[in-house]
């Protein structure tokens, strides 16, 4: 069942690294409504990063498709990001969330699903080969107290 979520943005761009920039920095805007600390976003900033350049590396190799992010504001002061694409997809997505585990040839780390999960709450993978993964990821941010009583 999907929460519903009091804000929420939609942003398609093609699988460039230029645009991985663009998606770290549109999310980071729009997480700053929320009034996260400094820490909480550079970890959210970092989770996209990897879950674009994951996209952008691994689900189009040797072409340009589409790559869709959604954030959504959800109750309880919880984040929600969704990286979509419809590029090669995971065969074994177990497998695939091993540490220092790539496809992507010598230059990768194989470390970022590892680095998702760690700087978010929840993370969730979803692939079918030929069609494409979806990265959901969720993090509660801690509640501010608000200045001037």
């Amino acid at each position: 069942m999907k929460t519903k979520a009091t804000n929420e943005v939609l942003l398609e761009f093609p699988s460039r690294s230029s645009n991985e920039g663009f998606a770290r920095a549109a999310v980071s805007c729009f997480a700053a409504q929320m009034d996260p600390t400094l820490n909480e976003l550079e970890d959210i900033k970092t989770a996209v990063s990897e879950a674009v350049t994951n996209a952008i590396v691994h689900a189009y190799p040797d072409a340009i498709g589409k790559v869709t992010v959604r954030v959504r504001i959800c109750p309880g002061n919880v984040l929600e990001l969704t990286v979509k694409d419809h590029g090669r997809g995971i065969a074994d997505v177990e497998k695939a969330r091993e540490p220092l585990f790539t496809t992507g040839g010598e230059e990768r780390s194989g470390m970022g699903f590892t680095i998702m999960e760690s700087f978010m709450d929840k993370l969730t993978v979803r692939s079918v080969p030929g069609r494409g993964t979806t990265v959901l990821m969720r993090k509660k941010l801690a509640p501010r107290m608000k200045s001037g009583k």
